[in-house]
């Protein structure tokens, strides 16, 4: 229990604001509970939310101590009182989620809380499954990233032999991820490889693709196939062979293609005309194919799973049409 008196300054305050600001690590609904089974109590008494604080009144909170802490970036997920998570599949070791486009998956200069992996730990810390409290040195964490603008499936570690066998089978190119995008014009042919080097522009946050060697740079390949090709717009489906940043993005704009919506490697004036804000780029399938024992995954192996619900090909290819 701890306790506390209004002073001046938070005279005139309702009760529910005063704990919001006081404790910013306690997620708002439990504090309404809180409220409704009097571990909150005024002057000795229990209260509603909404009351008026007065200067002098004295308040009695039986309220975990972790709530008490002041938040940081490693327990700043508490905050996130309500994880938005679309889990395609979860069991004891991993989760597979459906990251939508414009979430960033760890926290950045720009945003601390509203992240993937805050969102991650929010939802197996309410679940009871993990807490900072309990561990010395694991924390629940993804396998693999998506960009901000890019949306896909993303793998989480739920325990720490999760995370290092399935990094593991991420070197070792043990499971396969498939994107499908949408570019501007018609490939030729319609099957085929993009193989280049991409050097990259620390300054400029951007790749460039060469078609020789360069000083600096990295081979890249990528597998593609034109699903369907209308108004101008083609879909295609990618296999990445290596993984090197803004990898399909850089090489099909450098293949006369740009993805449409990509304001760092593609057209503005198509943009603007199709209203398309977020490079139309989605990893949408996931297969594991492991080669060697895969220890607690073992199960996961030969399956497969796949986003069925891609935002831009329900717009610019939708199926009523081509039934």
């Amino acid at each position: 229990m701890k306790e506390f008196t209004i002073g001046p300054n938070d005279a005139g305050q309702r009760l529910d604001r005063w704990i919001a600001k006081t404790l910013p690590l306690l997620p708002a609904p439990l504090a309404q509970k809180y409220i409704r089974l009097k571990r909150v109590k005024v002057n000795g008494k229990g209260s509603r939310r909404d009351v008026r604080l007065q200067k002098g009144d004295v308040l009695q909170l039986y309220i975990n101590d972790e709530f008490f802490e002041r938040p940081t970036r490693e327990n700043a997920f508490l905050s996130v009182f309500k994880p938005q998570l679309d889990i395609l599949y979860e069991d004891g070791h991993i989760m597979l989620l459906n990251k939508r486009p414009g979430m960033v998956v760890h926290p950045d200069d720009q945003e601390r809380v509203n992240t993937l992996i805050t969102h991650v730990q929010a939802y197996l810390y309410q679940k009871k499954e993990w807490s900072p409290y309990w561990e010395n040195s694991f924390a629940p964490a993804l396998c693999n990233r998506i960009d901000r603008n890019t949306g896909g499936i993303v793998i989480a570690a739920k325990t720490a032999e999760a995370l290092r066998v399935m990094n593991q089978k991420i070197r070792d190119r043990e499971l396969q991820k498939l994107y499908l995008c949408v570019v501007q014009g018609t490939i030729k042919p319609r099957e085929g490889q993009l193989k280049g080097y991409i050097l990259k522009d620390e300054d400029k946050a951007q790749v460039k693709v060469f078609d020789k060697p360069v000083p600096g740079g990295k081979t890249a390949v990528t597998l593609y196939k034109t699903l369907e090709t209308r108004n101008g717009l083609s879909l295609v489906e990618c296999d990445l062979i290596t993984g090197r940043t803004h990898q399909i993005r850089a090489q099909f704009a450098a293949a006369g293609h740009p993805l449409l919506g990509d304001g760092k490697y593609g057209r503005e004036r198509n943009n603007k005309r199709l209203d398309r804000k977020f490079q139309a780029l989605y990893s949408y399938k996931l297969r594991f194919a492991f080669t060697t024992d895969a220890g607690c995954l073992e199960h996961l192996n030969g399956r497969e799973w796949t986003v069925e619900n891609v935002d831009f090909v329900e717009e610019y290819f939708p199926r009523s049409d081509q039934d």
